[in-house]
């Protein structure tokens, strides 16, 4: 079994010209488990299993206010310094306080390319379609990539890989942004 789990945090800045206060904060827990059959070293691995997401966010604005759930897969292909691959994921609302239902697809393609001393370069855009949005106003749509390192911290060497990325949206939303910039902070635990 393969967890990957994420506690977004956000800082969402006001939205209109209007006076209207910024958010900063914890958006919405997400969990997904993967069953994978057991592959060693370099060739195609591929899961699949749930994801979920709970209402965890910190301000009305940096979540759903939604449970929702929801099949999840995952493909990818390592062989010397690459790592190619996708993941893709859609979730319904099942449950919650929010008047909007969800209605959400996730699709992040990603290729690593590994340098030395832990070092990569990296795109994996966050693709996604809000199928609950009125107006034509589905797709997200980000375009662009970045770098990271992988690296050990403490006596027993735990793992942390760190990750600067820039995307611009081809596509976006109505009132939607028109770039984003990620920066991830990644704690590995493998066997």
């Amino acid at each position: 079994m393969i967890t990957r789990t994420i506690l977004p945090v956000i800082n969402q800045p006001p939205l209109f010209d209007a006076p209207q206060t910024d958010a900063f904060g914890i958006g919405d827990l997400n969990p997904t488990f993967f069953l994978s059959p057991n592959v060693k070293g370099e060739g195609f691995l591929w899961g699949v299993g749930p994801t979920m997401t709970f209402p965890t966010a910190s301000d009305k604005v940096l979540g759903s206010g939604k449970y929702s759930m929801g099949p999840a897969a995952v493909g990818l292909y390592m062989g010397g310094p690459w790592v190619v691959g996708a993941l893709a994921n859609q979730q319904w609302s099942f449950a919650g306080w929010s008047h909007h239902d969800v209605n959400a697809l996730l699709v992040q393609p990603f290729v690593n390319y590994n340098i030395k001393d832990g070092w990569y370069l990296v795109t994996a855009p966050i693709i996604t379609g809000d199928f609950a949005a009125t107006g034509g106003n589905h797709w997200t749509v980000p375009v662009g990539g970045g770098g990271g390192k992988l690296w050990r911290v403490g006596k027993v060497g735990l793992p942390i890989n760190t990750q600067l990325q820039a995307f611009y949206n081809a596509a976006t939303p109505d009132f939607g942004p028109n770039w984003q910039l990620r920066f991830q902070l990644q704690f590995l635990f493998p066997r």
